[in-house]
This record gives C-alpha cells, sequence and structure tokens, in this order.
C-alpha cells in the first residue's frame, strides 16, 4: 500500500509511524485507520522490535477530523459503528503487539489522539505538548480505551476531572500526574526517542512482550492468578537464548567478584 495520510520506515529493527496530515493536526479519517491497519500488520515481516508513533508538524494528533465524517446539521451519525469497526481495533492492536510501542508526543494530543498515545507501552512527550480530553465539549465520553485507561493510569477522581472538564494538560502536569512515562525538553526530544528505541530494539523481545502481557493482565487477574502467569512466563524466559545472554554479561560486569543473581 503506497501511504496518503502515514509515513512508515524501519530501521534496524525499530519501526516508526509518523502520522502525516499536519494542517489537519493529524485528525483521523477512514483512510488513516485503513493505512494504519496495514502498517501495523507489516511490523512482524519488517522485524520490527520496537514501534514509535509520533506525529507531524506540531501536533501528535487532533482525534477525529470531523470533516471527514461530513455529517449535515441535523443529521444523527452512529459514532458506536465509528468506535467499534476504527477505533477499538486500533488500541485492541496496539496493546496485543509483541514490541514495545513508544508514542512520541511531540504537540497536542486531544480527544482519541490522547487516548491513541495512552494505549501506547509508553508515553513520552516533549515539554511543548499537552493533553487533553475535549469530549464532554461535544456531550460525549472517552472513548478510544480512555474511559478505561485515565482511571487505571491517574486514579478516578483525577480520570473524572479530565473526563469532565475537558482541561488541557501541559506535558509536564501530565507527568506529575502519572498519565505518561516522562516529559522532555523540546531541543532534546528527538535525540531522546531515537536512543530509547535504540535500546528497547537491542533489547530482549520475549521478555518485553511478556512483560506487557503480564502487566496488562494484571488487573482482571486475581494475586493467586497473576503469580501463576508470573511462574508461567518466567520459566519460559527462562529458557530463552537472552537470558543466558543476559546472566553472562552481567556477571562480566561484575568482574566475576563472586556476587549471586537474584534470578
Amino acid at each position: 500500500m503506497t501511504y496518503e495520510t502515514i509515513l512508515y520506515a524501519t530501521t534496524d529493527g525499530a519501526a516508526r509511524i509518523t502520522l502525516n496530515r499536519p494542517e489537519r493536526m493529524n485528525s483521523f479519517t477512514q483512510k488513516m485507520h485503513e493505512e494504519l491497519r496495514d502498517a501495523l500488520a507489516r511490523l512482524a515481516a519488517d522485524g520490527a522490535r520496537v514501534l514509535v508513533i509520533t506525529g507531524a508538524g506540531r501536533g501528535f494528533c487532533a482525534g477525529q477530523d470531523l470533516n471527514d465524517r461530513a455529517v449535515a446539521p441535523g443529521q444523527a451519525v452512529d459514532l458506536g459503528e465509528s468506535v467499534e469497526k476504527n477505533y477499538a481495533p486500533l488500541v485492541k492492536t496496539i496493546r496485543a503487539l509483541p514490541i514495545p510501542v513508544i508514542a512520541a508526543v511531540n504537540g497536542v494530543a486531544a480527544g482519541a489522539g490522547c487516548n491513541f498515545a495512552l494505549a501506547c507501552d509508553l508515553v513520552i512527550a516533549s515539554e511543548s505538548a499537552s493533553f487533553l480530553q475535549p469530549f464532554c465539549k461535544l456531550g460525549l465520553i472517552p472513548d478510544t480505551g480512555g474511559s478505561y485507561f485515565l482511571p487505571r493510569l491517574v486514579g478516578t477522581q483525577r480520570a473524572m476531572g479530565l473526563a469532565m472538564l475537558g482541561d488541557k494538560i501541559p506535558a509536564r502536569r501530565a507527568a506529575e500526574l502519572g498519565l505518561i512515562w516522562e516529559c522532555v525538553a523540546d531541543d532534546a526530544f528527538v535525540a531522546h526517542i531515537d536512543a530509547l528505541a535504540a535500546q528497547l530494539a537491542a533489547g530482549p523481545t520475549l521478555g518485553y512482550a511478556r512483560t506487557k502481557q503480564a502487566i496488562y493482565a494484571s488487573p482482571n487477574n486475581t494475586f493467586d492468578a497473576q503469580l501463576a502467569l508470573e511462574g508461567a512466563y518466567m520459566r519460559e524466559c527462562g529458557f530463552s537464548e537472552d537470558y543466558r545472554e543476559g546472566v553472562a554479561a552481567f556477571k562480566e560486569a561484575l568482574g566475576k567478584t563472586g556476587a549471586t543473581l537474584a534470578a
């Protein structure tokens, strides 16, 4: 597929998807959803070990492009169908990818664009970026997983405030709230994202995959079920080449002082 609304590239195991409608703040259209589905399906065949998602221009993603729906005044549109066909499958695919996914939020992340970022494993924002849930301004609820992600990230009260007030949250404040992983100075942002992507691309892919699965399973598991899951994943990872190489490298770094390892 030749892409019109996104850019896609893979280098040294690091894949990058750039939402590429800067004139519309990279807002979602039906075409963009189709192209994202295609790009995400290519990752395994392209040997991607980490994925970075970012936006072109001065914004990350402003959510749904309302012009794309072309709803005439007084007419109704089935927003539930849009969620079911586009937004729900998108965030479910992101969560299910067996590689780390970084949202590199370079500007405004609003509505579905904000929650698309929150679906990623690590959310890193430039200092000039911001996050907002403007659904309440339109008489709607946070979609694209927002009603799921928000209370788990920041707690019920803060989730209610974000959802019901729709205030713009600067990146620095978002990091303080625990909404995102970190806020990085604008002039260091690109280099920081590139370095992190390289680090994750060189890391233990199986371990990352099972870490994602274990953490995302925990809210719905009992304590005993989660311990059992940890045991199963530890058994699998313990037989991997990544573990053997990691132990050897750690012992070498210790200078063979006789120190023992925890696992």
